[in-house]
């Protein structure tokens, strides 16, 4: 398996759409394996669609927040 990097962290999370919002301290793209590890979250996502301010985009670079849809609450 790659080397795990930090690549943002997770201020809010949307429960009633199971939508993370990220703040990025690193580039991510759709197609990317992220791995969400928190006090009582450990999971790992593939990125299948992003979202900044409603538009669907393909990658996001350090600084951009963006939602992405996943599987549990984090």
């Amino acid at each position: 398996m790659a080397e795990e990097r930090e690549i943002g962290a997770i201020p809010h999370y949307f429960g009633k759409v199971k939508v993370a919002a990220i703040k990025l301290t690193a580039p991510l793209a759709v197609g990317d394996t992220i791995r969400i590890k928190g006090h009582t979250t450990d999971l790992i996502e593939k990125i299948a669609s992003m979202q900044i301010e409603h538009q669907q985009i393909a990658e996001a670079k350090a600084g951009d927040a963006v939602g992405i849809v996943v599987t549990d609450h984090v």
